[in-house]
Parts: structure tokens; sequence; C-alpha cells
């Protein structure tokens, strides 16, 4: 059996009317990661599931007042006064089905064949200051109550996302330890387990131990001593060494040196008892025992602490540890309950490295056992997200869920396999994005931040991240953000930012080329709509550049100047690793980029003509068949650095104002910022 679907009504940030829940989510049978930015209701989700099934650590989970939904920008009046968390289990074995009978409902497959199902609400009312709920089971609306036993089989294992891993396994009333040790098969006879025969034994001698003949004399025999001592009688004084004879005062050295070595013991209990029997009443004397734990398997396990085998360890190591203990729990035999696990962010005080290896043991773990285990885990990690099956994954934006699973996406199962491959720690940022720049290559990774920061909409600012797809595989990516079902869209605004690479005639006549039938004008129009009509599906928008590629077309552009100069500086440090761009150089560089450019102004040569001379003959050397091309990057990489050190304002001013070379690119940064620059605007 395992949590099919989860539904929310008036719970915390969801809220819910009528019959539409405000979150309904469905689960996989095994591996289930909930990734999202903060506050996008992970943790809402988790305790949910907690407040209906409970934990088996016995832990006891109340409702608030904060609990109930309330509306955004209204008043506490509004705050809802009922809620309800639905469960829905499937997948029931006949023994797993049979502690359930009184409940469970009957349903249709999609073979038409008919399996139970489970459904149990919590249902909760907000009446005169105090808070009732009521927890029922069965198909009805009303439903039956549950008993003891059946919501026993029901309780998940939970890991806290603040754990003190250190603390939960060292030997303390109730501990973590115990817990899980006292419900493993290897500890079911709990009157008779070979623990308490051991304990017995070491309780006997610790007893032996501390329990020598007092030092410290009785209270009557202290009253006896004072009053001989007080008239000077010598014959009723008790034996002492200065009493005895020089033979007899040898032999009790030799005999207390021997008893020593064969069982050394120790006066402190006695000690201990007689102070602690002037304290108490003398009717209702009081006395200690010094012991390892009482007879009970519980109080014995209470008194078991779990380390790892190696001197004091991190936060890392023992919060590894404590995983590991707790997955115990999912491993019993012949257990007819629910094995769930929720652990919420899995990440905690693991390095990366770590954290992969985790996650790939409990995906391991779940193909082996099949659906026996479900996990829930909830993360801020990239790394985790990046290497977890796709199919397993839940994204949480905005108050709603969107699982990524092949029924629920515009994927292919081609694209699975893609992203598989190559959806890395970097790309895996777009899952916590507020919005979303999807670039082709390292010159738009690098230049669309620096950008972004000129006209002060800065990407970090607002959540934005920008995944170079390293190719123009936007699709595969983009799908990510497309549902098939309509009305249940991603609200993240996603922007692809893409050359149109229609040639212009320029370049046909340098190559000595035949122009094409259609005239430029038609070309490059078509390629724009060909591009935008291709990849344009609700949140993902294209832009696409209104000329050949992004380097031509700031070439063409007001940053001319800003753009040459980057081309060459990158051409000096190519050729010179070892010292990069001197100041020597950068004057010759700009030199050479006054000189050329007046040059170019006075023969008339046109902006297109002027573009093409630095972006295809000078940076990609194409005149040059020995050369190779500049690297775009590096280019990139300097004209950011050119641009952000040139007054700002004068900067922000162009890529404003320009309406024609690059209002693509601010239009991309715009809509991703969620500033949603209609198309054509």
């Amino acid at each position: 059996m395992y949590l099919s679907e989860l539904k929310i009504w008036n719970f915390r940030k969801f809220g819910g009317d009528g019959k539409e829940p405000g979150l309904h989510i469905k689960l996989n049978p095994g591996l289930n990661l909930l990734v999202g930015e903060n506050d996008s209701g992970k943790t809402a989700i988790v305790d949910a599931i907690k407040f209906v099934l409970l934990t088996q650590s016995y832990e006891y989970y109340r409702l608030e007042d904060e609990d109930f939904h309330i509306p955004a920008n209204v008043g506490e009046d509004e705050r809802a006064t009922e809620l309800r968390i639905e469960c829905i289990f499937r997948g029931f074995t006949t023994t797993e089905a049979a502690n359930f009978l009184e409940w469970l409902s009957f349903e249709k497959d999609e073979v038409g064949s008919s399996i139970y199902y489970l459904r149990v609400v919590l249902k909760a009312r907000r009446e005169n200051g105090r808070i009732y709920r009521d927890i029922r089971a069965g198909h009805e609306e009303q439903g039956s109550l549950l008993n003891e036993k059946a919501r026993d089989l029901l309780r998940v294992v939970y890991l806290k996302p603040l754990r003190d891993a250190e603390l939960e396994l060292n030997p303390r009333k109730n501990s973590r330890l115990s817990q899980v040790l006292h419900s493993h098969k290897d500890f079911a006879d709990k009157e008779n387990h070979p623990l308490k025969k051991a304990i017995n034994e070491a309780n006997c001698l610790i007893k032996e131990f501390f329990n020598s003949e007092s030092i410290v004399p009785s209270t009557e025999e202290a009253k006896v001593n004072e009053e001989q001592a007080t008239r000077g009688d010598d014959q009723s004084q008790p034996i002492t060494a200065s009493s005895t004879d020089e033979g007899d005062e040898e032999a009790i050295r030799d005999d207390t040196h021997q008893n020593s070595v064969e069982a050394p013991k120790t006066q402190v209990l006695s000690q201990i008892n007689y102070l602690l029997e002037h304290f108490s009443s003398k009717n209702r004397a009081l006395k200690s025992n010094i012991s390892i734990s009482d007879m009970s398997l519980k109080a014995i396990l209470e008194k078991l602490s779990l380390a790892v085998d190696s001197n004091k360890v991190g936060l890392g190591s023992n919060n590894l540890l404590f995983i590991a203990t707790e997955l115990l729990l999912l491993q019993k035999e012949k257990y007819d309950g629910l094995k769930l696990t929720l652990i919420e962010e899995v990440e905690a005080h693991l390095h990366p490295q770590a954290q992969l290896r985790l996650i790939d043991f409990l995906q391991a773990e779940m193909q082996e056992n099949g659906e026996n285990i479900q996990l829930l885990l909830t993360t801020h990690s990239p790394n985790l997200a990046s290497k977890i099956k796709l199919e397993n994954l839940i994204i949480c934006k905005n108050g709603k869920v969107f699982n990524m699973g092949l029924t629920y996406t515009n994927l292919e199962e081609g694209d699975y396999l893609f992203l598989e491959r190559f959806l890395d720690v970097t790309k895996a940022n777009l899952f916590f994005a507020e919005g979303v720049i999807l670039v082709e290559g390292d010159a738009e990774n690098i230049l669309i931040p620096t950008i972004a920061k000129i006209i002060d909409l800065p990407l970090s600012r607002y959540g934005v991240s920008v995944v170079n797809v390293g190719s123009t595989a936007f699709l595969r990516y983009s799908r990510i953000f497309q549902r098939k079902n309509p009305d249940n869209i991603m609200e993240t605004p996603v922007s692809i930012i893409t050359d149109c690479d229609v040639r212009p005639d320029i370049f046909y006549n340098s190559a000595r080329k035949d122009l094409p039938d259609v005239e430029y004008s038609e070309r490059n129009e078509a390629g724009i709509k060909s591009k935008e009509n291709y990849y344009r599906e609700k949140p993902v928008e294209p832009f696409v550049s209104p000329f050949w590629t992004l380097e031509y077309v700031i070439a063409l552009s007001e940053l001319r100047k800003e753009f040459y100069t980057a081309v060459l500086y990158a051409q000096k440090i190519e050729n010179s690793e070892s010292f990069g761009l001197t100041t020597e150089k950068i004057t010759d560089v700009n030199s050479e980029v006054e000189s050329n450019l007046k040059a170019w102004e006075d023969q008339s040569w046109t902006d297109e003509k002027m573009a093409f001379e630095i972006y295809y003959n000078i940076m990609l050397r194409k005149s040059n068949a020995n050369s190779k091309p500049t690297s775009k990057a590096i280019v990139a990489q300097c004209f950011a650095k050119i641009i952000a050190e040139s007054p700002k304002e004068d900067i922000k001013k162009i890529l404003i104002e320009d309406k024609t070379y690059l209002k693509y690119l601010v239009d991309a940064i715009k809509y991703a910022t969620s500033q949603k620059v209609p198309h054509g605007e």
C-alpha cells in the first residue's frame, strides 16, 4: 500500500472552494522529491500528512489557528473556520487490505478490474477559541472512526528539517534510537530478550562493586563511639590499625591488598547512602542503588547510544547515521502497514557529493524494493534535483504542485532520457526559479545578467535563473514548464533567447554564392516567425534576434564600438595566456578601433557592412581559412566588462531606447522578471 493522493482544503497557504481542493497532489509509489523555493508549500504538504497519519515516534501534533487558511490581503476575520485534509491509499496486498476491511472501498483500474482504495479524512473546525478535529475513514462523506490498530498501521516515519542527529542517537528518555530499536523485529520478545540477561549480569557486578562495607559508621555506631571516647573506655573501642600488634597489622595489609587486586571496590555508594539517611525522614529512610538500567527492555534501549566508529564527527556524518537508523523502520518483515517516510530538507548538513550518494542509494532501493517502500522528500538542493529521475520530481510553485511525470507534462519519452543525461546542477536551478531565461550559448549566458543589472532588473533580485542549454534544444527544457492540462499552467515565466539564423545578402556576396530567390527581409521575417511559433506555448515566450545572430545584432547597434573593442581584446587574451590584457595592448586596441571605424565611415560603409566585417571577418576570421574563430565566451566576457564599467546611464539609455536591435534582449529580461511584456510591444 502507498499514499496515492493528497487533497487539502483551507490548510495554511492552500485554500479551496467547495468540492475543489486548494491542493491536489498525486504521489508515486516509490520516490517523490518536492522541490521549490522557500514558502512554496513543501512543509505544508508534509505537515498535512503528519496531522492525518501521525508518526511512528508518537509525537503529538496540535492544530493551531494559524493552520487555517487566510486569503491574501484580508483581515483575520476572513480566516477559515474549517479545514479538511484527505489521504487516499492504493496498492493494497490482500494481507494489508485485511486490516482495513470495514473502511475499504472499490474502484475500477485502467483495465476495468476492481481494486481496493482507502480514504482517510481529517476535518477540523475553530469554535469558541478551541479547535476540534475528527479523523474518519471510508467512502461515504461521514465515514467511520478508525480503531487504534488501524491508526498505528498508517503511522509514518518523519525526519525533521532541523534535526539534532547526535542528540537523537544518544542515551536519553524516549530517544529516537530506542524507539526505532523497540519497534524492530529483533526486539519483539520484550520479556526474554538476551539484552535483559546481559544487563542483569552487569547490574550484579556493579552492585557487588559498589556494595562494599561502609567506612562511614551508622548513626548508632557513631553515638556509641562518642560515648566511649568521652569516658575513656578503651576496651570497647572499635579495632583500628593502631590497636593491633605488628603481626595482625601486617596480615590486614596483605589481605586488603589481595582483595583489592581480585575484586576492587568502592565506598562511594555507602557514603552517598550515609548522607541520604541523614537527609531523609527517620520513618521513611531513603536508600540508593547504582545500576546500568532497570530491567524493562525499553529502559535498557534508552541507555544505548549509536555513533560513527571514528573520532568526533560532524553534523553531516551524524545526519547520515540518523537517516540510516530511521530507514530501519521501513525494513520490517511481515509488516502489513504503511511504509512511508517523510524527510524534510534531506540535504541538511550534507556536502554535494554526500547528497548525490544518498539520493543514488535511495533511488536504487526504490527500484530494488519495487513499490514496497515510499519516500517523500523535500529539498532546496539543485544537486539532488539534477540527480533524481525527472518523473519522481514534484515542483511546488505559488501554492500549486506540478508533477513531472509523463502523463502531466508535454515532455516526450525521448526528452526524459535526454534530460537525465544533460540536466546538471547548473541547469537544475530552473526548478527553484521565479523566472527562467534559456539561452543557447556561453555568450548569452555571460551577457544577459550584465544587461539586466544595467537596466535595473538584476536577475538575482527577481529570482531569475539563466540556463545555458548549450545548444538549440530549447524544446526539451521548455516542455518542463508546459502541461498537458491547459488549466494547470505553471506560472514561471520562461524566456527563450535565440538567433534567427537567417544570413544577410552580404554573406552570400562575400562567399560568392548565389542569393536565395526570396528577398532578405522576407526570409528574415519568416525565420523569426517560424521560431516564435515553434517555441511559443504558455508560459514559454521566445525572443528571437531581429537579424542573423546575437553578435551580428550588437555590431549593428549603437554599441558597435564597444563590441569591436571586446573582439580585439579577446584576441589579445587568446594570443597571450600568460600576460593577458596589458595596458600597452589596451592602448593599441583602442587606437586600432578608433582608426578603423573612422576609416569605414569615411568610405561610407553601411551599418550592415561594418557589422559583417566585425562579426564575420574579424571575430570569426572567416576571411582567413587557417585561423580559428575567436572565442565567443571571451568576447562576451570582455564586452560585458566594458559596458559594466562604462557610465551606466549612457548604456542603459542605449539599451532601453533601441527599438530595432537590442529590444529583444531587454524584452526577454522584462518577461522573465515578471514584467510580462506582451509579444510585439
